[in-house]
């Protein structure tokens, strides 16, 4: 295909969806992502677009592609498969519905849903203070660290579909650090954390996972995870002033 017939599609695109009347926010579908938006470069991430309200057909398409779809088709509450993942599969995404037997009646725009692949970069290390083993109650600090100076930092569980944490990278004597604030813990079930970089200009294409971290609430009568209380960085005079803002 020619760059004039395809670019000659794209216009056709952008014509139609000015066209496109929106159905309302109230019929708009949700994306998500299955096992996790966190996706290991290589892997598969399947992304589902789910419909409240009958629609039989759907698009999927990533914003920084121009809204271009990169799948349209009839299929109900079912998953479109990507992979093997590149670094140019990170980024936002979202999807439209439409409802049977109509050629112009499309859903307002789906939640975004930002995929972030792993494996660019050196992997962090990552740390507890005091220790892995707390007792419920308690107060740890998730330390994760790397001589790469990585702009930010982010904290995920394993098993969870959540967007993980986010921090900005500190930098210290040639180390770029994120102080994770997680309490007061309470008893859940048992987890595993890991951490990942990023470097400038590239917000989603992270670095390979730190190795696994344990924790682990003890007195309980089964191991625990516990839940997250994130959001804010520790004061740490050791760290120094952010890098980048």
């Amino acid at each position: 295909m020619s760059l004039t017939v395809v670019s000659m599609a794209c216009v056709g695109f952008f014509l139609l969806q000015g066209a496109w009347p929106l159905m309302g926010g109230q019929d708009k579908p949700f994306l998500s992502a299955r096992p996790s938006t966190v996706v290991p470069r290589g892997g598969h991430v399947a992304l589902q677009c789910h419909y409240r309200r009958g629609f039989n057909n759907f698009m999927l398409y990533k914003e920084d592609r121009s809204h271009v779809p990169i799948f349209h088709g009839r299929i109900f509450q079912e998953s479109f498969i990507m992979g093997p993942v590149t670094p140019a599969h990170a980024g936002t995404y979202r999807c439209r519905g439409s409802r049977p037997h109509s050629l112009t009646g499309w859903s307002a725009p789906s939640n975004p849903l930002v995929i972030m692949v792993t494996g660019n970069h050196r992997k962090p290390s990552l740390l507890a203070h005091p220790g892995p083993l707390l007792k419920s109650g308690e107060t740890v600090i998730l330390q994760c660290w790397s001589d790469v100076m990585f702009e930010h930092f982010f904290l995920h569980r394993d098993g969870i579909s959540e967007d993980p944490s986010r921090l900005v990278g500190q930098i210290h004597d040639g180390v770029s650090k994120a102080n994770f604030s997680i309490g007061p813990l309470m008893p859940v079930l048992a987890g595993t954390y890991r951490c990942y970089g990023s470097v400038p200009h590239s917000p989603y294409q992270l670095s390979a996972p730190s190795d696994p971290l344990d924790i682990v609430i003890t007195g309980e009568s089964v191991q625990t995870f516990f839940s997250l209380s994130l959001g804010h960085r520790v004061n740490d005079p050791g760290l120094g002033t952010p890098r980048w803002s």
